[in-house]
C-alpha cells in the first residue's frame, strides 16, 4: 500500500507576519479561484496522485529581515497549490528551480532548486511572494482577483520593514508595484514603464527593479536566460547594500 505524502510545516514566520499569513491562507474573497484550487487538489496529476495538495492561498515564505522583496504572479496548480511553498515543485525546469538558481548565485537562496516544503531551502536577505495567492485557470487572475490579494501584499510588506527593492517578476508584478506606490500617494510621472532589468529608484518607497517573469514560455524560448536573471539579482544585491550604507 502507499503511503500519502504529507506535507510538514514551514518554520513558522515571524509574529508579524504569523497573522499575516493565517488571513492569506484561510482567504475566501475569490470563489472561483478557491472552486479551482479544490478540484485540482482533488482531482491530482497523475505524478502526484500520493501527495496531499495543499490546495489553499499560499503566503509568502523567506527572511523576515529581508531587503529583497520578490514578487510573483500566483501560485502554479501542480507547484505550489500543492507543496503549499510559492515558487516550489514545480520541476526542474520549472520557473521555481530557474528562480532559485539564479538566487543563489548571489546568496539570496541557500540551494539553486525549490521542490518540497521540506527540502532545506532557506532564504537570506529575500522573501518571495506573488500578487494573488490561489493557483488561476491557465495562469491568469481576472482584474478583480488582482484586486481582492492587494490587501495581503501591502500586509505583508508592512511586516518586512527592511524591504527596500522589489524584484518585479512579469507585468502584473510590475504593476502591482505602482499600485502599492500609489498606496501611499505616490503616483510617478511620467508612469514607469517595464522593461526587463530597469531599475526606478523612487523617493519613499523601495526600488523596484523589472524583470521578465521565469515562465516556462519565457526561459524555453531564451526570451529570459539564466544569466539575464543572474543580472537582475546582482542589482537587487547592490541597491540593498547601498541603503545600507547610507543607513
Amino acid at each position: 500500500m502507499t503511503r500519502m505524502a504529507r506535507h510538514r510545516p514551514l518554520p513558522p514566520p515571524s509574529p508579524a507576519l504569523a497573522p499575516v499569513h493565517r488571513r492569506i491562507v484561510t482567504c475566501r474573497r475569490c470563489p472561483r479561484l478557491r472552486a479551482y484550487c479544490a478540484r485540482v487538489a482533488r482531482e491530482k496529476r497523475a505524478a502526484f496522485r500520493d501527495e496531499e495538495y495543499w490546495g489553499r492561498p499560499v503566503p509568502g515564505f523567506g527572511d523576515p529581515q529581508a531587503r529583497v522583496l520578490v514578487l510573483g504572479l500566483a501560485p502554479a496548480a501542480h507547484g505550489a497549490n500543492r507543496t503549499g511553498r510559492m515558487f516550489t515543485g514545480d520541476g526542474a525546469d520549472g520557473s521555481g528551480d530557474f528562480l532559485m538558481r539564479a538566487m543563489h548565485r548571489h546568496d539570496f537562496a541557500s540551494r539553486p532548486t525549490s521542490e518540497r516544503r521540506d527540502d532545506g531551502l532557506g532564504l537570506t536577505d529575500a522573501y518571495i511572494t506573488a500578487v494573488a495567492r490561489c493557483a488561476p485557470p491557465d495562469n491568469r487572475p481576472t482584474p478583480a482577483e488582482i484586486a481582492n490579494c492587494h490587501a495581503h501584499l501591502v500586509a505583508e510588506l508592512a511586516a518586512l520593514p527592511r524591504v527596500r527593492v522589489i524584484v518585479a517578476l512579469g507585468r502584473i508584478a510590475f504593476d502591482a508595484c505602482w499600485r502599492l506606490a500609489a498606496d501611499r500617494g505616490v503616483r510617478p510621472r511620467p508612469a514607469p514603464r517595464f522593461g526587463h532589468g530597469l531599475v526606478y529608484d523612487i523617493d519613499g518607497l523601495p526600488a523596484v527593479i523589472a524583470s521578465f517573469h521565469p515562465s516556462r514560455q519565457n526561459t524555453n524560448t531564451g526570451r529570459l536566460t539564466p544569466q539575464m536573471l543572474a543580472d537582475v539579482f546582482a542589482k537587487a544585491h547592490a541597491i540593498a547594500e547601498a541603503a545600507r550604507s547610507r543607513r
